[in-house]
């Protein structure tokens, strides 16, 4: 597993989690929810160049089915954004169930439904990356996440 941190984004559509790795990839924390509207991918872009990221990873919310709808839609747009405004390594990765398994953590740690609201969006972030650290570990970051591809680049 290559040096360097990187950052979990749950793209919501009011709100959007962020989550960040220590440089070895060994754990996951909450750094930020950043309020959808103007210059949102701009703030995203901004905390992995401060943390000097060497790849995000932005959750895609697929169906129980698999298929994608909107959100995904809506996650693989802000994806190819972050592309263009950071040098760090943009990738898709299933996140089905983050949120649901972010809110039964909490629920279970005692933090009532309304609390959550303010911090779930980066519990659900940490959640994905916490899910990508051990993709990445396992030597199926290839297999298992999307390459965001910059515009102009025919890798």
């Amino acid at each position: 597993m290559d040096r360097g941190a990187r950052l979990g984004v749950d793209v919501g559509t009011v709100r959007i989690g962020v989550a960040a790795s220590d440089p070895d990839g060994l754990m996951a924390f909450p750094v930020d929810t950043v309020q959808r509207g103007d210059g949102d991918v701009e703030a995203v872009a901004a905390l992995a160049e401060e943390r000097a990221c060497i790849r995000v990873f932005v959750g895609l919310p697929r169906k129980l089915s698999g298929s994608e709808g909107s959100s995904a839609e809506d996650a693989r747009a802000f994806a190819a954004r972050l592309a263009e405004l950071t040098s760090a390594d943009v990738r898709l990765i299933d996140e089905r169930f983050s949120t649901a398994t972010a809110s039964q953590a909490m629920r279970s740690a005692g933090r009532s439904a309304k609390k959550q609201r303010q911090v779930i969006d980066q519990a659900a972030a940490v959640v994905i990356l916490e899910n990508a650290l051990d993709v990445d570990r396992n030597g199926n970051l290839g297999a298992v996440t999307i390459e965001v591809p910059r515009k102009g680049n025919d890798d």
